[in-house]
């Protein structure tokens, strides 16, 4: 049996980094990367046979948790009939029907590859509907790995000129991409008032969980509605991470806000890349072969990716208990650490909504990417290191959510928060 040390020490030879995506290098927590053989349920067992409750959950899409056996089935079923067409298939206009008629908004949906695709793609079309350059995002909110995304907030409230966080971005892509603190409507004002007629898009996450998990406060996501509506701006929501997580519906239906572009991933690719933006009929017949708005992909709509997120969409349309149970399981799971928090005494801060969770290290409300970086990231990483111990595997950074599925039963939330007190009580 190869152990993930032998493992990593190979990959590293061979991947930069020995990882195909940085956060699973587990260099934020000090680690070696477990490397994972199998998973079931609420469960994933690493090459040398040990056995965790899972809050990463494949970052969100294991909503009804692993191998799923309705979505298992749809995938077997699938590859029978071949890996890859390069052409329409009716799975492609079931799946699209199915999410206009979940959630509120949509009339028209492109289907890609992944989240950070689908961003790239709607924030083209929001530029090229409103003939505006400049894009408006958040700090502490993650959009991809495209150029325009890869930049951050400087020590000002607002920022003027963007400069990319990234090597290889060329500083004129993201000068126009401007930025304000999340949850701060007052920037967002003023930037608006500094490029009065420029701005055509403003982009978030409804809840930031690229931070940790930091809803929106009251009044945020509306105001935001309401000044695109007076600036000529489109409101672009990603929902990568919140579609069909917090509702049926995501974010719009949870919120009660219009957004007039939303992008996807995760959850409906059922575990295979998926990605989708979509937005009203007169927006969305820019994009080519009808308008002007160009984007391809050979392998978008792929048959057997349709298969598995159309079976878990058709799954969440046709069990609506699940989001209820999914609220009731992230709660009781929130209020458990909370409350062992408490009682040992460890400042921590416990944040939630929906069925996602995030622990902070500081004794401060966390409600923007300024008061989440004062989470104690020695405390995060040595409190990672000890529920992992207890077979428990959280997200190996900080910045990141607990992913509470479908299968998680009683007993694996009651085992997390018991592994939560004993590790607070070392802390």
């Amino acid at each position: 049996m190869e152990s993930s040390e032998a493992l990593f020490e190979r990959a590293k030879k061979v991947m930069p980094g020995g990882v195909n995506s940085p956060v699973r290098a587990f260099r934020s927590v000090g680690l070696t990367p477990r490397f994972i053989e199998k998973a079931d349920g609420a469960y994933i067992w690493d090459v040398e046979g040990n056995r965790y409750i899972d809050y990463v959950c494949s970052w969100g899409p294991m909503i009804l948790g692993h191998n799923h056996p309705v979505i298992r089935e749809a995938v077997e079923k699938a590859i029978k009939d071949g890996l890859s067409f390069g052409a329409s298939t009716k799975r492609e206009v079931e799946i699209a029907e199915l999410m206009i008629d979940m959630v509120p908004h949509i009339e028209m949906v492109r289907m890609v590859n992944s989240g950070t695709e689908a961003v790239m793609s709607a924030v083209r079309l929001a530029r090229g509907a409103t003939g505006r350059d400049k894009i408006l995002k958040f700090e502490g909110c993650y959009h991809g790995h495209s150029d325009c995304m890869l930049v951050k907030a400087g020590s000002s409230a607002v920022e003027e000129q963007g400069k990319p966080s990234s090597a290889g971005v060329p500083v004129g892509t993201a000068q126009d991409t401007l930025t304000a603190p999340f949850n701060d409507l007052a920037a967002v004002e003023e930037l608006f008032r500094r490029y009065p007629g420029a701005i055509a898009c403003v982009i978030v996450e409804p809840v930031a969980a690229n931070m940790g998990v930091v809803g929106p406060d009251s009044g945020f996501l509306q105001g935001l509605r309401a000044l695109c509506d007076k600036e000529g701006s489109l409101l672009i929501f990603d929902e990568v991470i919140t579609g069909f997580r917090l509702a049926e519906g995501g974010a719009q239906s949870y919120f009660g806000v219009k957004a007039d572009l939303v992008t996807f991933g995760k959850i409906i690719g059922g575990g295979m890349p998926v990605g989708a933006y979509a937005g009203s009929r007169a927006l969305m017949e820019q994009v080519a072969p009808c308008g002007p708005v160009y984007q391809a992909g050979t392998l978008s709509g792929n048959p057997v990716a349709m298969a598995a997120g159309l079976a878990q969409l058709r799954y969440l349309h046709s069990h609506p208990e699940v989001y209820t149970a999914l609220s009731e399981k992230a709660s009781y799971l929130a209020q458990g650490l909370r409350k062992a928090a408490a009682t040992t005494g460890a400042p921590v801060q416990i944040n939630q909504v929906g069925s996602l969770v995030a622990p902070f290290f500081t004794p401060d409300a966390v409600h923007s990417f300024t008061s989440a970086s004062k989470s104690d990231l020695k405390k995060y990483a040595a409190y990672f290191e000890k529920m992992l111990r207890r077979g428990i595997y959280l997200a190996p950074a900080q910045f990141e959510a607990m992913f509470v599925s479908y299968a998680h039963s009683a007993a694996d939330l009651d085992e997390t928060v018991q592994a939560a007190r004993d590790v607070f009580a070392q802390l």
